[in-house]
């Protein structure tokens, strides 16, 4: 791939940076450099300010409407290479849709589920227990941005680490909601409790039902992996166990449409 020697200088990106400025690191999940793709994740990426970009892949065409339809600049300090897009597939997952662009950076910096639970203002918290795809990891990512929460919670040991694949699915989110990532889930939802977070797990099997299970204060959900649920611990730091009113014809929703379902549930509930 030809060396681009005359790379676009300027400002820190801009674009979406007014609305990315607040968003917060997720839990390191991943050693040494991470490779992203894909328009939305790599924009994304390069107006965090908490992510350092090693190096930028990309058409020209891609490059420039980035440049030119989302009102962006690259850092000056940024490798920029022009390649061919035959070219960027090799760089890539087999089949990703990289969309002309990909970028090497590092992973995200730990967070804290203290400092999450300190800025929170009583903000939802979404716990997964043992949700190990990074299409659902990061379909949920990016359904925990559209309804503001606080973090997501996940165990070091039972979730996917840091990679293209998450950032794609989770089409920018990834670089805005918290991850935090802890050794021991029941510990961290005894903490959520003590800050006077209400603990929902979700199961096919609860008592009560959505969106009657929603009570008022902050809410902590915590969805397990399909097929097993939560596991016994974690389901007995819940506050309650309840289910989403779906029809007998299914047994089950994907654990990334039940979190958006949900999530809907605590958003627009009353007082």
């Amino acid at each position: 791939m030809p060396r681009n020697d005359d790379q676009p200088k300027g400002r820190a990106l801009r674009g979406r940076a007014g609305r990315n400025r607040g968003g917060r690191g997720s839990g390191r999940g991943s050693a040494g450099s991470i490779r992203l793709w894909g328009r939305h994740a790599i924009e994304a990426a390069l107006t965090n300010p908490n992510r350092d970009a090693k190096k930028l892949w990309g058409t020209r065409e891609a490059i420039q409407a980035m440049l030119d339809y989302h009102d962006a600049e690259l850092p000056a300090s940024l490798p920029v290479e022009y390649a061919q897009a035959a070219d960027l597939a090799r760089l890539v997952a087999k089949d990703a849709p990289h969309q002309g662009l990909v970028l090497d950076c590092a992973p995200l910096d730990d967070v804290a589920l203290d400092d999450v639970l300190e800025e929170s203002e009583g903000r939802t918290i979404v716990v997964l227990d043992s949700v190990t795809d990074p299409h659902n990891v990061g379909a949920i990512l990016r359904s925990c941005a559209a309804f503001n929460v606080a973090a997501l919670v996940t165990q070091d040991r039972h979730a996917p680490p840091e990679s293209g694949t998450l950032a794609k699915s989770a089409s920018g989110a990834l670089e805005i909601v918290p991850w935090v990532r802890v050794v021991n889930l029941s510990r961290a939802l005894e903490r959520m409790s003590e800050e006077g977070y209400w603990r929902i797990g979700l199961d096919g099997d609860g008592k009560a039902v959505f969106p009657s299970a929603v009570p008022a204060g902050p809410v902590a959900l915590v969805l397990g992996a399909e097929g097993e649920g939560l596991r016994h611990n974690v389901a007995q730091h819940c506050d309650s166990i309840a289910r989403l009113p779906i029809a007998s014809a299914i047994e089950s929703l994907n654990v990334s449409n039940a979190a958006a379902i949900a999530l809907y549930a605590v958003a627009t509930r009353e007082g």
